[in-house]
């Protein structure tokens, strides 16, 4: 294990403390998992990249068009989608020369 000193504002250490305190876990632990959360999501958006620049768009419409037309299995259904009320046009008024 190694040791890391930080500088944090008071503002930010006090909201640390409350947030461990809460969580029941030590503030050393509350960073410790928050770093490592925020790598695993850099590592991911890495990886995601890299396998968008092998993606090919015939490819995906290739493979798309195996996929058999047919209705969903029930329960799997998309949600149908309730058409938003309209608004009324805003009323305007006359503007005053002047």
């Amino acid at each position: 294990m190694s040791t890391l000193s930080l500088r944090l504002p008071e503002s930010l250490h006090k909201r640390l403390a409350d947030l461990a305190d809460r969580e029941g876990i030590s503030i050393n632990q509350l960073i410790a998992t928050a770093v490592a959360e925020k790598m695993a999501a850099l590592d991911t958006e890495q990886v995601l990249e890299a396998r968008a620049t092998r993606g090919s768009q015939p490819r995906f419409l290739a493979a798309l068009a195996k996929v058999p037309d047919v209705a969903p299995i029930p329960g799997d259904e998309l949600p149908t989608r309730r058409p938003r009320p309209s608004k009324p046009p805003a009323k305007r008024t006359a503007r005053k020369a002047g």
